[in-house]
């Protein structure tokens, strides 16, 4: 099926055409079996990699993604504003175990439409995934209660936000160019961590590109 063919293309149809991105197979088959439930929703393409998630982007332009943050050892996150420009009709929906508040906010300023943790039970998938469709933003209850007390907090200029001592190590690995699996290894703690202390930097310094991360980085003194 090619990018001029998906069903919510057809004249009258209601179908929304679905791209599931996980790099479990469980969890896709576990999302065809769930999908498959509401006549509305038709899986046209799976993946398990950012790169086949691009091309499955490129190819079928669906209503909806339903992205992992992690697939084989690679996080999603820093490609979702890409993902979007290759279909700029496509809403996303995060679908993951990455619990930290961090995550969310930066994947839905990223300009992820929805963000649930796998833990969710499966009809709150299917209301995510229609209310996304509808246009909506959804994020997981739990989640969002946790975000908006955030939010109620003094406001103060992100530089101002002190970086941990992981997270400033991370930090000096990145503007050297390292990937998230070397600085894993290098550090000697899971790629899902290292997401996790990036993700912070991110929120704490208001700043993603490498560039910025480098004057960041200068400016604490962490590289000449």
């Amino acid at each position: 099926m090619n990018a001029h063919s998906s069903a919510d293309d057809r004249p009258g149809s209601r179908v929304t055409t679905v791209v599931v991105a996980d790099d479990h197979l469980v969890v896709r088959a576990g999302m065809r079996l769930l999908l498959a439930q509401d006549p509305a929703f038709e899986i046209v393409a799976e993946s398990s990699t950012v790169p086949e998630t691009v091309e499955a982007m490129r190819e079928h332009h669906p209503g909806i993604l339903v992205l992992d943050l992690t697939m084989a050892g690679q996080s999603s996150l820093p490609m979702i504003p890409e993902l979007l420009a290759l279909s700029s009709r496509t809403r996303i929906l995060v679908l993951t175990m990455q619990e930290d508040p961090a995550f969310a906010r930066a994947a839905l300023r990223s300009g992820a439409a929805g963000y649930l943790l796998k833990e969710a039970a499966a009809e709150e998938l299917l209301s995510a995934a229609r209310q996304v469709t509808a246009g909506a933003t959804y994020v997981q209850p739990a989640l969002g209660a946790r975000l908006a007390v955030e939010a109620t907090r003094p406001a103060h200029g992100p530089d101002l936000d002190p970086l941990t001592e992981r997270e400033a190590e991370v930090l000096s690995l990145l503007v050297l160019g390292h990937t998230n699996q070397e600085i894993a290894r290098r550090m000697y703690v899971s790629v899902r961590t290292v997401e996790t202390h990036r993700a912070h930097i991110r929120e704490k310094l208001g700043k993603d590109s490498r560039a910025e991360l480098i004057a960041a980085a200068r400016e604490r003194g962490l590289m000449a």
